[in-house]
């Protein structure tokens, strides 16, 4: 029986800073070390945040509000079918966290094979039927949220027949590897009947998540960031480019090495 290949997924997120010649570098690397998918982030600004938080002060490379932070890391339409052609030309799909209805009907202009609910979007149960009722797989990250929570959101996409893979997730930025608790990918295996993966945020390049994988993670969802001292949030949780091949290839074996625990005597064990 072939060994099911771990599916990869790179988050480009927003370590783009809003530069489409920084995410294509990002989705050039993603592609030499052969990861499966690249992802993004899709906000409506005014949708996503109250006008009170859009006016807090917030210095940043695009102003001093929070508005203008967050607006300064939203791509354009154009520049999102930029992106499209270009991953059709690298032969790697992309697809989006959508975080509010209107990014996620937006991202329907785009012929985009999977979806993502991001953690913090769990109680967004009006995002969720949105996403479930697309019927395309949907990956769907778990931190910040308790068994309960998840029943809801599982109950959704099975009553609209809607594939899903959960995820394993710690919410913190970066993550230490003591709140990593990777043995919740068996509980969640268990308890839903369904494949597990594990979304990263991890300073540790490939600890963790070789780890996650020897548990039956199914999937790997780790940022990625050209420079860990760039600007940014997500950046000091990511890995870095230089470093993507060698983690691919690493997590690709780990099914391999695992084996299939038939004890038995290996050919190249007997003495001629």
């Amino acid at each position: 029986m072939k060994k099911k290949e771990i599916f990869l997924i790179g988050e480009i997120g927003i370590n783009h800073n809003g530069d489409i010649n920084i995410a294509k570098k990002l989705i050039d690397f993603a592609s030499e070390a052969a990861f499966n998918a690249i992802k993004f982030q899709k906000r409506t600004v005014d949708k996503t945040y109250s006008k009170d938080y859009l006016n807090l002060y917030r210095e940043s490379p695009w102003g001093t509000t929070q508005r203008e932070q967050k607006e300064g890391l939203e791509f354009s339409e154009n520049e999102y079918k930029e992106i499209d052609t270009y991953c059709k030309a690298k032969k790697i799909n992309w697809f989006a966290s959508s975080w509010d209805v209107d990014s996620q009907k937006f991202l329907r202009k785009f012929n985009l094979k999977f979806n993502k609910i991001a953690s913090p979007m769990l109680g967004n149960f009006p995002l969720i039927k949105t996403v479930a009722e697309e019927k395309k797989k949907t990956f769907i990250s778990t931190g910040m949220s308790l068994l309960e929570e998840i029943d809801e959101v599982v109950n959704i996409f099975k009553k609209n027949k809607c594939p899903f893979e959960l995820m394993h997730c710690n919410s913190t930025y970066p993550m230490q590897d003591i709140d990593a608790n990777l043995l919740c990918i068996r509980t969640l295996q268990k308890r839903y009947n369904c494949d597990v993966g594990y979304s990263g945020h991890e300073t540790n390049l490939i600890g963790v998540s070789s780890i996650a994988v020897a548990l039956g993670a199914t999937s790997i969802e780790r940022h990625i960031t050209l420079d860990r001292t760039m600007y940014g949030s997500d950046q000091a949780a990511s890995i870095e480019t230089r470093s993507l091949k060698n983690f691919a290839e690493l997590i690709k074996k780990i099914p391999t090495i695992m084996g299939n625990g038939i004890k038995n005597i290996n050919d190249k064990e007997m003495i001629v």
